[in-house]
Order: C-alpha cells, then sequence, then structure tokens
C-alpha cells in the first residue's frame, strides 16, 4: 500500500476515546458510572443488525452505519439534551466527521464522510433500521439500570420506547419490554 496511513492511525487512538467517553445523560438519572459510548456502538451496531434484517435493510450497512453514529462524540464528548440547551446547540456531526477525516487517503474520507451523513440525513433504510437501534439500546441500557436500583432511568426507558419508528423495532422493543434483563441467564442455566 502506497498511500500514508498515519492520519488513519492517529484517528483510531482518538477512536479509543470513547471507551472513557461516559453517556452523561445517565448521570441525570442518579448513574455513578454510567457506559461508554464505546459500550453503547457496539450493542446498538447488534441491534441494528437485528432490525434491518427484520425489516428487509441490508443488515451489514446498518451496522457499519450505527458503529459510526456516535464518532463525534471524540470531539464534543458526550453532551446530554438539556446540556445542548446551554451550549448553543449540537454541533453537526457532518463538519465532525469532515474535521476528524480530512487528512485520511481520499476513497477512506469519503467513505465515512459518507456514512456519517447517510445516518444523519435519516433517509435510507439502513439509516432508520440504525436510528432505531440507538433507541432500542438506550430502552434496554435504561431497564438495566433500573432493575440495579436507579429508578429514574425509567423516563429514558418510555422516552427510548417513544422513539422508535419501524415495525421490526416497535415489536422487539415490546419483547424487550416483557422480557427480564437475567431471563437470557435463567434460561442457559436451564431454570426455565
Amino acid at each position: 500500500m502506497s498511500e500514508d496511513l498515519t492520519a488513519v492511525a492517529r484517528f483510531l487512538y482518538e477512536a479509543g476515546t470513547l471507551k472513557q467517553t461516559r453517556r452523561s445523560g445517565w448521570w441525570m438519572a442518579g448513574v455513578k458510572d454510567p457506559e461508554s459510548v464505546a459500550d453503547h456502538s457496539w450493542r446498538t451496531s447488534l441491534i441494528a443488525t437485528i432490525i434491518a434484517k427484520l425489516e428487509g435493510a441490508d443488515p451489514a450497512r446498518a451496522a457499519f452505519l450505527a458503529v459510526w453514529h456516535d464518532t463525534g462524540e471524540t470531539r464534543t464528548g458526550d453532551v446530554n439534551h438539556l446540556g445542548k440547551k446551554y451550549s448553543g446547540g449540537e454541533a453537526d456531526p457532518r463538519d465532525i466527521a469532515a474535521d476528524q477525516v480530512a487528512a485520511m487517503p481520499g476513497l477512506l474520507a469519503e467513505a465515512l464522510r459518507d456514512v456519517i451523513d447517510e445516518y444523519e440525513a435519516k433517509e435510507s433504510q439502513e439509516a432508520i433500521c440504525a436510528r432505531d437501534a440507538d433507541k432500542l439500546e438506550c430502552m434496554i441500557q435504561g431497564i438495566e439500570y433500573r432493575d440495579q436500583g436507579y429508578t429514574n432511568a425509567q423516563r429514558w426507558i418510555d422516552n427510548s420506547r417513544g422513539r422508535i419508528t419501524t415495525r421490526s423495532g416497535q415489536a422487539l422493543a415490546d419483547a424487550v419490554l416483557e422480557t427480564g434483563s437475567l431471563d437470557w441467564l435463567r434460561v442457559a442455566l436451564g431454570e426455565k
């Protein structure tokens, strides 16, 4: 390969900061050590593959959009909705992505700008599935936190459920709400 990948290497280190960047909205629910943005993006990507498959969309593309959807938070941090009210709004993720990939090889930079643009445009079937996955992951995390005693997480559960738009996402959300967060363990141990 003849292209210089130094800018890509720098971005990979930058992306790693998302493993330490906490999802700040959970602090308002009283969660002392909330999940990281990377934790959220990983499960969002899994959920996106499932919703996309059920919706007849491309699961790999939906997962690709989901895994990249919060990469701009390396530059802004995770600013919760209340914080955005006081910080002058939200930085455009497209602008952040353009800065992040500016020095990368052209073909790669264009592909990464395109994935953020597609997610933000909210038009493709895969973007809609990835966005639903984002909401469903927040809902699931809220249930897990509620089950750990953080009763204020119910607000996030209710708000997230109300923002899911696909039929498959809504059906999956209903199934999640009817399933205990440790039912998987009980079944795996043969208790059910």
